[in-house]
């Protein structure tokens, strides 16, 4: 049975869903503007859609992925046309299909869910791994580097095409969590919920030092070229120990040692002196090398100085909070935080309910127990499910 691109069918125990493309920017007109002026064309945004828009279009809500994360938010997508052995089995199935779909938290049997993969990104959207028009190769270093700002104005444009002008919510987590709240402080207007899920509103001095350990990591690679690695070996042991900095903050200490095997093994050539020696040396190894079968270096490298240069009240062009929420009496949000994260810490999202409430911004907070880490809010949808549901149904 063929499926219609971007579009969504239910089974009984499955759903089946493919990726579409939307492309604008063809005329210099229609560019996409970024934060320091420069414009940029064409752009091609991948998304994916579940269920249907209703004739008022007042039910959409709108999902942002995280660092590592694609448009495919649920379901059973077996590739992504461009894509190619990047799009592997770990990328197939949705990274939250657990809570969107029919009956689930995010119900598709009453609201229209839409999430896109980031301009930048290497899942079928514009990004370093796209061709440069104007060269006919790889964008690679060239490729322009951009803020959270310019990710959501990229989508602006897929937004107007679907026909929604207002989302009844917009969801994000980790990275994803950082551009919801720069969507909804810099567009009030376009939605109305917003959930954040472990994240913050400013980079904080932790994550500048671990991000420029990553972006040194790739930097520091001989096959990095400056970005320009596409004809020749991509620079895997960069790539690889980038993620090893970052897979630390993402899961808790306890559940590293449960996903830990017994055996020890030395992976391939990364070491001449050194011995692996124990079985935690070893899941962290695999965890760095496993990365690599489906993410982009340029595409991580981009992302992660996003995030490193992320304060939303100089996104929003503001002095304070006070006149980046200004525009946001309307608004309701739901700020998720966990204990064990040490990834975004507590403080983060205390500080982020504390600028809302003190602003004038209707806002809940949920404090998630969980030994699972940053990650908890992929694993464990029992801790989010009623309160989002909740949120989404008021």
């Amino acid at each position: 049975m063929a499926i219609p691109a971007g579009m969504a069918i239910f089974f009984k125990d499955a759903m089946e869903v493919r990726s579409n493309f939307f492309t604008y920017g063809e005329d210099a007109g229609s560019h996409l503007v970024l934060h320091d002026g420069q414009e940029f064309g064409p752009v091609t945004l991948a998304y994916e859609t579940y269920g249907t828009l209703n004739e008022k279009k007042d039910n959409a809500v709108l999902i942002f992925h995280a660092l590592s994360g694609s448009q495919h938010v649920a379901g059973f997508n077996p590739a992504v046309p461009g894509v190619g052995e990047r799009w592997n089995e770990e990328c197939q199935t949705g990274w939250w299909n657990d809570f969107v779909g029919p009956g689930k938290p995010v119900d598709t049997n009453k609201f229209f869910v839409v999430c896109a993969n980031y301009f930048g990104g290497c899942y079928g959207s514009t990004g370093p791994s796209s061709i440069n028009p104007a060269t006919g190769k790889e964008w690679g270093g060239d490729f322009p580097q951009f803020n959270f700002g310019d990710i959501v104005d990229s989508q602006i444009p897929l937004f107007n095409m679907l026909g929604i002008e207002t989302f009844h919510a917009a969801i994000g987590s980790s990275l994803g969590g950082m551009v919801v709240m720069n969507f909804a402080a810099r567009y009030p207007q376009m939605v109305n919920r917003i959930i954040p899920v472990a994240c913050g509103i400013e980079s904080t001095t932790l994550a500048r030092v671990h991000n420029l350990e990553q972006i040194l990591a790739i930097e520091n690679d001989p096959n990095f070229c400056n970005g320009h690695y596409y004809d020749g070996p991509a620079p895997l042991r960069g790539l690889a120990l980038a993620r090893m900095i970052s897979h630390k903050t993402f899961v808790s200490l306890h559940a590293m040692e449960a996903r830990m095997a017994d055996k020890c093994e030395q992976e391939l050539d990364e070491f001449s002196w050194y011995k692996i020696r124990t079985p935690l040396e070893s899941y962290i190894l695999h965890q760095g090398r496993k990365f690599l079968r489906r993410f982009d270096a340029n595409t991580y490298l981009y992302l992660i100085a996003g995030w490193t240069n992320y304060n939303l009240a100089r996104d929003c062009g503001a002095t304070d909070y006070t006149e980046v929420f200004r525009g946001g009496g309307h608004q309701e949000y739901l700020v998720f935080s966990i204990d064990s994260d040490v990834c975004f810490y507590p403080d983060e999202q205390e500080y982020i309910f504390r600028q809302l409430k003190e602003n004038g911004v209707k806002a809940d907070y949920i404090h998630i127990r969980s030994d699972k880490g940053h990650d908890s809010f992929l694993l464990e949808p029992e801790h989010y499910s009623d309160s989002i549901r909740t949120m989404l149904e008021k």
